[in-house]
């Protein structure tokens, strides 16, 4: 229970204000004020006393519980205005439905396909092994037992012979034109099933023990994600659908199953989506421009000169649609972060402004920019550990190193990423500040709160 402040008490105030940031910074009236000292002297805001509790001076009497260490009853969030309402409403009614005829639109034709093309050569055909043997360098021949119990010798390639041992699993083409290679069996690549199972298997009851219900919602909005990337986007591109918009129809609808999915039909949900459509969309700018500007051909990777040999797409588009879509994870986490910042900090300070809501969301949000730049930029250095071996290995000028098509690509989605992210989350925190409900909402529904307890 707080106390009553004194006469006396306000002058060890400011006695205590006068001794600097080492004083009793409850007191200080600057960027790193305490929740619970907004609006102290302040016409018509709660007082509260320097001792108390950082929570408690924005929970009603009686909200707390008792002095024993019980727990504190949660405050429910107070109701949106109307206005609020309809304004978001008036900005998500249009997005989906724009996203919804961007899905028709944009639909893959079948006849627009290309041929797909041959896994195996005719008469070859896949089986699986399993090493018995250790391999014989001389020969590059191991021993193994195939699944039907037939005994073969399978042919390994330089880098597997030091890698296959006894019980591995081997995934095998029984090619008959590589007889004279010693055996007709050629090692394709380890049998990784039963591991990758057991992994996604542990995930899984991680996430359930720890996250619960809201977990089990997220794996259901992910895999709805990938069913909309493998059904929608993927043939889009193979049909020569525009990347751009495609990208964008994809980022929007993943957006509205993995948010809403995870994190409920809530208005903060909203918030973190409009903001997350908001960086998307700043990040499909930036990433088309810098492509033109940087020239990016998008045939950097074995994949994609293949892609350029056997279809009509164009490889800078699908550069410019892996770059928006890599960026949804990070903006939806910053997103979803920040709305809930806005509402909780209103939970805990009902009697503060929106101003003030947005810049203390703001000091949350700085911390986590700082954090999620390093996220992104060491995630693009972990993915091109290889090439940037190869070029510390090369004696060419760092300048030339820096502005090879490689190297630009990777630079390209570390820098378009992060400002996309960066400037989404001034974006979410200003929408969510305009929408959460007003200081009087805040207060009646604290007060009520108390009432019944």
């Amino acid at each position: 229970m707080g106390r009553h402040r004194t006469d006396g008490d306000d002058s060890r105030r400011h006695r205590r204000a006068d001794r600097g940031p080492l004083g009793d910074p409850d007191w200080h009236v600057d960027d790193d004020e305490p929740l619970h000292a907004w609006g102290s002297d302040r016409p018509g805001r709660s007082r509260v006393a320097p001792d108390s509790d950082p929570v408690a001076p924005t929970t009603p009497r009686g909200v707390t519980g008792h002095g024993h260490g019980h727990g504190r009853a949660r405050v429910p969030d107070a109701p949106l205005g109307r206005r609020s309402r309809l304004t978001l409403w008036l900005i998500l009614a249009p997005l989906l439905l724009s996203t919804l005829g961007g899905l028709v639109a944009l639909w893959p034709q079948a006849s627009a396909m290309p041929e797909r093309m041959a896994y195996l050569t005719e008469g070859a055909s896949m089986l699986h092994a399993t090493a018995i043997g250790a391999a014989d360098p001389e020969t590059s021949l191991v021993a193994a037992q195939l699944d039907d119990g037939g005994l073969v010798e399978v042919v390994l390639p330089p880098e597997a012979l030091s890698e296959v041992g006894p019980g591995d699993r081997m995934r095998v083409f029984d090619i008959p034109e590589a007889v004279g290679f010693g055996s007709s069996y050629v090692f394709v690549d380890f049998d990784r099933e039963v591991p990758l199972l057991l992994l996604a298997a542990a995930f899984v009851i991680v996430v359930l023990l720890v996250a619960r219900w809201r977990g089990l919602a997220a794996i259901a909005g992910l895999i709805g994600a990938f069913a909309t990337i493998v059904g929608f986007t993927l043939p889009a591109l193979l049909s020569g659908r525009p990347a751009l918009p495609v990208a964008l129809v994809t980022a929007s609808i993943v957006m509205f199953i993995v948010l809403y999915v995870a994190h409920g039909f809530t208005t903060r949900t909203t918030t973190a989506l409009l903001g997350t459509m908001f960086g998307l969309a700043l990040t499909a700018a930036l990433a088309w421009i810098a492509t033109d500007s940087s020239r990016i051909l998008g045939t950097s990777t074995e994949e994609s000169r293949l892609l350029f040999t056997q279809t009509s797409v164009e490889l800078s588009d699908v550069f410019v649609c892996g770059l928006v879509l890599a960026g949804m994870g990070v903006l939806n986490d910053v997103t979803i972060t920040q709305a809930s910042a806005v509402w909780e900090l209103r939970a805990v300070a009902p009697g503060a402004t929106r101003r003030e809501l947005f810049s203390r969301a703001m000091r949350i949000g700085r911390d986590h920019i700082a954090s999620t730049v390093y996220t992104i930029a060491f995630a693009y250095v972990g993915a091109a550990l290889p090439l940037l071996l190869v070029l510390s290995l090369t004696d060419a000028p760092l300048d030339l190193q820096l502005t090879t098509g490689e190297v630009v690509e990777e630079i390209v989605r570390t820098l378009v990423g992060s400002i996309g992210l960066v400037l989404a989350i001034p974006a979410t925190t200003a929408i969510a500040a305009a929408v959460v409900p007003s200081a009087a909402d805040a207060r009646s529904v604290a007060g009520s709160a108390a009432a019944t307890v």
